[in-house]
């Protein structure tokens, strides 16, 4: 189907967006580039959806989750709220009649993805998790040239995922609490993109992890007021506070072909501002790419000169192309990923996607939990575990 047919059929969807922080807006204006209307947003409170509806240009914001959900203009719930409130919301969305499409993690507990993966299944409904960097061109351009065998078989994986946002003791965030975040916080929020995006471009689950995890600033400063994600810091009255999440990972990774894997997450990097890197070496050959620069991929050889391929769509591959929006040299980024990523979700809401799912579901996020528990595990008791499930 050619996209301007796609975008008229998508123009009678509807959506609505729970959590109207930094991601939350970041859904509602990648709905709205894709022609999709949305409805309205609820936020933590009614007062402060309000205020970000109007800044937004958006209708009134609902009164409430309830009310969002008896809309029957809303075929669509994007979830953005605070991780314990994934599980909640995505089953009522679910019981409601609604497609769901919810940020990760998940929930809070691989019960509870596992729950939600059975109730999404039987309901024959849309569900998406957000693991919106699958949806770089070069990601996807990637995720076929591996199946295709143009890497051989693949041996290695390496990198890092850092940032600097949480450097200082002054830094807050509500995923700093656990009881909001859960009790990982840099390997579910950052590390989870990592694993999932390596185990999605070479088609092989994590089965073992071995992990260390530190918690370096171990007292921070809690700001009595709200904190927006990536604000600077405070200005008005804080509150010491114990910190228990860590602050950065090194962890080793065995995939199901046998490939190894090493990977460091940090949110204390300072100059690091959102660095996504890998390189996967395979028998043949092997790629790397950084998401700071995300239309090159350096791909190495023995025999013949290394390249460089630019992210453009003449030289892509179908999936990279199909995730290709602009021509070469007009470089794409990170909220372009969420545009691509939510064309291939509502091209499934308008009945129009491939049999499989050609985007993260349920399953994928159930996936990813099982994989960060079992670096909790491994964490706690100093010892290689096994991926369950």
């Amino acid at each position: 189907m050619g996209r301007g047919k796609l975008s008229l059929q998508i123009n009678g969807i509807g959506a609505a967006v729970v959590g109207t922080g930094f991601i939350g807006v970041v859904h509602v204006e990648a709905l709205r580039r894709l022609g999709v209307q949305v409805y309205g947003v609820v936020g933590s409170s009614h007062a402060r959806a309000a205020e970000r509806a109007a800044a937004l240009g958006l209708p009134p914001a609902y009164e409430s989750f309830e009310a969002m959900l008896a809309d029957p203009r809303v075929d669509v719930v994007h979830v953005t709220s605070p991780n314990h409130l994934h599980y909640p919301q995505a089953k009522a969305a679910l019981a409601a009649g609604k497609h769901v499409v919810c940020e990760k993690p998940l929930a809070m507990t691989s019960a509870e993805t596992g729950e939600l993966v059975r109730l999404a299944q039987a309901s024959g409904l849309v569900h998406a998790v957000n693991f919106n960097i699958r949806f770089y061109p070069i990601c996807r351009h990637l995720h076929q040239l591996v199946r295709e065998g143009g890497l051989g078989d693949v041996r290695l994986l390496s990198g890092h995922y850092l940032q600097d946002w949480l450097l200082l003791d002054t830094d807050w965030n509500w995923r700093l609490e656990p009881e909001l975040g859960g009790n990982l916080r840099a390997v579910a929020d950052i590390g989870s993109h990592w694993m999932d995006l390596t185990s999605h471009i070479t088609g092989q689950r994590i089965v073992s992890v071995m992990a260390d995890l530190k918690t370096f600033i171990s007292v921070r400063q809690q700001p009595v007021g709200p904190v927006e994600t990536f604000s600077s810091e405070p200005s008005g009255p804080t509150t010491a506070r114990t910190i228990t999440t860590e602050d950065c990972a090194t962890i080793l990774l065995r995939y199901e072909n046998g490939a190894l894997g090493n990977l460091t997450i940090s949110q204390i990097s300072a100059g690091r501002k959102n660095t996504l890197e890998f390189e996967i070496d395979g028998s043949t050959s092997a790629v790397a790419w950084n998401s700071e620069r995300p239309d090159d991929l350096w791909i190495g050889h023995r025999g013949k000169p290394n390249e460089l391929l630019p992210r453009d769509p003449a030289l892509l591959n179908a999936e990279g192309r199909d995730a290709a929006s602009l021509p070469a040299g007009h470089n794409e980024g990170f909220a372009d990923t969420f545009k691509a990523l939510y064309r291939a979700v509502y091209r499934a809401v308008a009945g129009d996607g491939p049999a499989e799912p050609d985007y993260p579901t349920f399953a994928d996020g159930h996936e990813s939990m099982l994989v960060c528990e079992a670096v909790a595990r491994s964490a706690r008791d100093g010892t290689w575990a096994r991926v369950r499930g």
